[in-house]
């Protein structure tokens, strides 16, 4: 399995962070690849579709989430992104004078070589980290 794993830290308390990222249904309002997000329940799992900025749409499920840790886990049901058996994490965790956000994954590449698989993901991560940066500042 590949994994991609990246933090970025933000000169904000961790809690303003993730009352903006961490609704499961939140990424339009802070991820720029993102237009809109709609949340659906499937077999008791809260699903959601991610509309993305030039068309196409992600399917993800929520997998666990944790409001006191400030964490949620999520997996990939289908999409346009070269990976299948894709499981991620997002984390906001307090840190010396503000708080860093960190997003990891796992998952084995599909129809591209594992470094294009894992550029993909990270040029994925590395949008929503610049974007937050603008919203909060950087460190």
């Amino acid at each position: 399995m590949a994994a991609v794993k990246m933090s970025q830290e933000l000169p904000v308390p961790a809690q303003a962070v993730w009352s903006v990222i961490g609704g499961f249904n939140g990424l339009p309002d802070w991820h720029p690849a993102v237009e809109k997000s709609e949340t659906t329940t499937e077999d008791g799992a809260k699903v959601r579709t991610l509309h993305l900025a030039g068309g196409g749409e992600i399917v993800e499920r929520l997998d666990s989430a944790d409001e006191k840790e400030r964490t949620y886990s999520y997996s990939i049901l289908s999409g346009p992104l070269p990976v299948s058996n894709y499981t991620a994490t997002i984390k906001v965790r307090e840190s010396g004078i503000g708080c860093s956000v960190e997003w990891s994954s796992e998952f084995t590449p599909a129809d591209a070589p594992e470094s294009d698989a894992t550029a993909a993901i990270r040029g994925i991560y590395q949008a929503g980290f610049e974007n937050l940066q603008k919203m909060f500042g950087a460190r």
